[in-house]
C-alpha cells in the first residue's frame, strides 16, 4: 500500500494501536477525528483573522483603561480628602495659636467679605499711588537712575525736554 496507509485504514504509526473493531466504533472515531480538525481549522482560521484578534485586543485595553481610571480616580479622591483634613487641622492650629484681637478681626472679616475686599483695593491703590509719586519725584528731581531724564532734572534744558521760560 503507498502513502504509508496500512491495512486498517489508518496512517502507518496507529496500526495496531487504535485499529476500529466494527463499524460503529470506526463512525465514532471518525466522528472525533471530524471534531478534532474542525477545531484546528478554527484556531488556524482564528490566527488569521486579525483584524478580529486587533478588535479584541482593543477591546481588552478599553477595558484595562477604564479599570485604571476608575482607580486613579479612586486614588485622587482619597488623596484630595488626605489634603482637606489636613488643610483643616493646620487651620485649627492656626485658628487656636493666634491672639484674641486678631481672631476678632478675621472672624468680622469673613461676615463682612465686601468690607475687606474695598480695604484690600483701597490699600492696593495706596501703594500704586505712593510708588507713582515716589517716582515722579525720583524722575523731576534728578535721583536715582532717572537722573537726567525730567523737564526738571539735573539735565534740564538740554534735549528734548527743554524748559519753557
Amino acid at each position: 500500500m503507498s502513502g504509508g496507509a496500512t491495512k486498517g485504514g489508518g496512517p502507518a504509526g496507529q496500526a495496531g494501536a487504535g485499529g476500529a473493531k466494527g463499524p460503529d466504533e470506526l463512525q465514532q472515531q471518525i466522528e472525533r477525528t471530524r471534531s478534532d480538525l474542525g477545531d484546528t481549522v478554527e484556531e488556524l482560521a482564528g490566527k488569521m483573522d486579525v483584524k478580529g484578534r486587533a478588535r479584541a485586543r482593543a477591546a481588552d485595553l478599553r477595558d484595562k483603561a477604564g479599570a485604571m481610571t476608575v482607580q486613579l480616580r479612586s486614588s485622587a479622591a482619597q488623596a484630595g480628602h488626605t489634603v482637606q483634613d489636613k488643610a483643616a487641622q493646620a487651620g485649627h492650629r492656626v485658628e487656636h495659636g493666634v491672639t484674641a484681637p486678631v481672631r476678632t478681626v478675621v472672624r468680622a472679616g469673613r461676615r463682612h467679605p465686601r468690607s475687606v475686599l474695598v480695604a484690600g483695593v483701597a490699600a492696593g491703590a495706596a501703594v500704586v499711588a505712593a510708588g507713582a509719586l515716589r517716582w515722579r519725584h525720583a524722575v523731576y528731581a534728578g535721583y536715582g537712575r532717572y537722573a537726567g531724564h525730567g523737564v526738571y532734572g539735573r539735565y534740564a534744558g538740554y534735549g528734548r525736554h527743554r524748559r519753557r521760560r
